[in-house]
C-alpha cells in the first residue's frame, strides 16, 4: 500500500511520537543554553525582553526555545496516548511508575519556564503556585520553600529547578526507556523545519504589565486549574484534582476491563479540564 493511500489515523498512529518529543527536547535544550547565557534571575523581565535586542539572533533563539518546548510537551502527550492505545509496552509496576514520572516532570519544566519569563503571565503563575504549595497541610511551607520561595529568593530556586533539577528528574525517569529507543534527526526533518520556520516568523509571547488589569491568565495548560481555583479550596483544586490523572496513570492495570475503566476516567478528566480551560479563556 502506498503511503498516500494510508488513512490519516493510521499515519498519525505510525508517527514516531517518542522520537519527535526527544528531538524537540534537544532543540529546547540547545536554544535554552543560548538564552541562559543572557539570563539574570535578578532582572528576569528585563533580560528576557532584552535578549531579542542584545543577543545575536536573540528573537530566533527565544522563539526556538519557546516553540520547541511546547512541541516537546504536546508530542510527549501524543506519545503517551498512542502507547496506551497500542498497549505495546509491558513493564513492571516500578518501571512503569518511573517512566510515567516524565509526564509531571515535563509539566513542571514547562511551568517553571513560564515563571522565569518574569512577565505578567509568569508572575501570576508563580503567585498561584506559591498559594497552592502553602495550602498543602503540614508540609506546605516546606514545599514552597523548596520549589519557589519567591518573596525571599526571587527566581533563584525556580531557575535551579528548571535548568538542573527537573531535567535530571526527567532524564533519570526516562533513561531505561531512552536506552532501548533511539531518535534520529533525519526521521523528523518536517518537525524540525516547522519549528525553525515558526521560530523565525512568530515571536515568542511576552505579556507586559498593564495597569488596571483585573484578570491575568496563566500558561495555557494552567487555565483549567486557574478556573477551578474560583470554586474549590486551593489544596483540592491545585493538588488533588491535578494529581488524579497522574495517580490513575501510575496505577493503570494490565487486565483489559479495569484498564479500560481507568482510561475512560482519564479521558473524562481531560474533557472536563478542557471545558474549564474554555471557560477561563472567556474571562481573558
Amino acid at each position: 500500500m502506498q503511503w498516500s493511500a494510508v488513512p490519516p489515523l493510521r499515519r498519525l498512529l505510525a508517527y514516531r511520537w517518542g522520537g519527535g518529543s526527544l528531538i524537540s527536547l534537544f532543540l529546547s535544550i540547545l536554544s535554552g543554553i543560548v538564552i541562559a547565557l543572557q539570563y539574570d534571575v535578578a532582572a528576569p523581565f528585563h533580560t528576557t525582553s532584552s535578549i531579542e535586542l542584545l543577543a545575536p539572533y536573540g528573537s530566533f533563539w527565544r522563539g526556538l526555545h519557546y516553540y520547541s518546548s511546547q512541541a516537546f510537551f504536546l508530542i510527549l502527550l501524543g506519545h503517551v496516548v498512542v502507547e496506551l492505545r497500542n498497549q505495546d509496552m509491558v513493564l513492571q509496576r516500578g518501571a512503569w511508575i518511573r517512566l510515567c514520572t516524565t509526564v509531571p516532570a515535563a509539566v513542571l519544566l514547562l511551568f517553571t519556564g513560564y515563571v522565569l519569563r518574569g512577565d505578567a503571565t509568569g508572575e501570576a503563575a508563580g503567585a498561584i503556585a506559591e498559594h497552592i504549595c502553602l495550602a498543602v497541610p503540614l508540609i506546605g511551607a516546606h514545599l514552597n520553600n523548596f520549589f519557589f520561595d519567591l518573596a525571599n529568593s526571587g527566581l533563584r530556586k525556580v531557575y535551579a529547578h528548571h535548568v538542573i533539577g527537573l531535567v535530571v528528574l526527567g532524564g533519570v525517569a526516562a533513561w531505561p526507556h531512552l536506552r532501548r529507543y533511539t531518535a534520529r534527526w533525519r526521521n523528523h526533518l518536517l518537525l524540525i523545519t516547522m519549528t525553525l520556520l515558526i521560530s523565525v516568523t512568530i515571536p515568542a509571547p511576552m505579556e507586559p504589565y498593564r495597569h488596571g488589569l483585573l484578570f491575568i491568565a496563566g500558561p495555557w495548560f494552567f487555565l483549567g486549574l486557574q478556573e477551578l481555583l474560583r470554586f474549590l479550596d486551593p489544596f483540592v483544586a491545585g493538588v488533588l484534582v491535578p494529581m488524579l490523572p497522574i495517580v490513575l496513570l501510575f496505577w493503570l492495570p494490565s487486565a483489559p476491563r479495569p484498564r479500560s475503566v481507568v482510561l475512560w476516567a482519564i479521558g473524562l478528566w481531560l474533557l472536563l479540564y478542557a471545558v474549564l480551560t474554555v471557560l477561563c479563556l472567556f474571562r481573558i
